[in-house]
């Protein structure tokens, strides 16, 4: 028996070593733990091959809600790949704490470069820290202000005035609306200065009710979008200023159910479902101001490349809208690749893009 024990002894040990050093030849993709807020790894392009390909990325997201979302990751994600570099996304679940001790993390897992996406001032610290330990940082839509971080931003005021501004014209400057906003967030606290401005320079436009929800905000908005309907019988609401294109797919949907079809939907941001409701010509949402939410991830991608190769870059960089309405747009369905053929201005940002970036295949031509 003790002969038997030996043997199998033996063999475990050399098992063990054979695994051991097996393991030795696997190229494993940093991956943290499913308590961190992972959400997946995009391999590096080994194809490219330059001094700054084989960067790890992390992207710091606060929610990754919504289809505007996804499309701006995806531009993260292909503009990486140009590069050679590789990307980590972490998710903090409309958790602001949790988004600090996500960056806090990044920072420890030495991320070459570190991308965030919403969140607000809590940031700071963390962005700071980065900062110092020369880890290049580029935040997106949120207001924090760290001396060698970049922060990225879309025009909020503008888009807001362009959309209030189109609806005051088609209500001919009067009637009740509702609001779909929530505080807490940069970019819908400076679309709500814009708002602000606009009801007090258009008294007899009023606003009867105001609402609005981060936590899963196209089916809390269109709830209580139903709930408003039945409070206002047709004829007492005449539009409906959503200041997030999820509030406005939820306030639409509420809208069309009920027959509610004098009421028109006004929002903002764009993406691929976004723009098949407002083609719908049966579809409340009739216009939105956006940026291209693929370019938005690109232009982010650009400047913290920048920082890698020592340019110099701005502190602040803020990107221009455009206002896409129904009447611009084509019978057939397109998807939003396909929107600057019919609105002037919309995708293939250059921002961002310096020569030496050709060497990725990345040019402004």
């Amino acid at each position: 028996m003790k002969k038997t024990s030996s043997k199998w002894v033996w063999m475990s040990v050399l098992l063990i070593l054979t695994l051991a050093l097996s393991a030795c030849g696997i190229k494993k993709e940093p991956a943290p733990s499913a308590a961190s807020g992972s959400v997946g790894e995009t391999p590096k392009t080994e194809a490219v091959t330059g001094p700054l390909s084989g960067k790890r990325v992390a992207l710091i997201m606060e929610f990754n809600t919504g289809t505007f979302s996804q499309q701006y990751v995806q531009g993260v994600k292909e503009e990486i790949a140009k590069f050679g570099g590789e990307l980590t996304t972490f998710v903090a679940d409309n958790d602001k704490a949790k988004m600090v001790s996500l960056l806090d993390s990044a920072i420890n897992q030495k991320f070459d470069v570190i991308l965030t996406d919403h969140g607000d001032s809590l940031l700071e610290p963390g962005v700071k820290k980065a900062v110092e330990q020369k880890i290049p940082v580029v935040v997106f839509d949120a207001a924090i202000s760290v001396p060698g971080a970049t922060v990225l931003s879309q025009d909020d005021q503008k888009m807001a005035e362009l959309t209030l501004e189109q609806m005051k014209k088609d209500i001919n400057g009067k009637g009740n609306i509702v609001k779909v906003w929530v505080a807490g967030f940069a970019p819908m606290e400076r679309r709500q200065i814009a708002y602000g401005a606009f009801l007090k320079a258009n008294p007899d436009i009023k606003e009867i009710a105001s609402f609005g929800s981060a936590q899963n905000p196209a089916l809390d908005t269109q709830a209580k979008m139903e709930a408003i309907l039945k409070q206002y019988p047709k004829g007492e609401i005449t539009a409906v200023w959503a200041a997030w294109d999820e509030f406005a797919k939820g306030a639409a949907r509420a809208i069309q159910q009920a027959g509610r079809d004098e009421i028109k939907v006004y929002g903002i941001d764009m993406s691929d479902e976004d723009l098949q409701m407002i083609q719908d010509p049966n579809n409340p949402w009739t216009a939105s101001a956006a940026v291209d939410p693929t370019d938005i991830g690109r232009v982010q991608v650009r400047y913290a490349y920048q920082k890698l190769n020592g340019d110099q870059t701005e502190d602040a960089v803020v990107l221009e809208p455009v206002y896409v309405q129904r009447e611009a747009l084509p019978d057939k369905q397109i998807s939003t690749s396909e929107l600057s053929e019919y609105v002037q201005g919309w995708g293939g940002s250059t921002q961002g893009i310096k020569d030496w970036m050709s060497a990725y295949g990345i040019t402004a031509k």
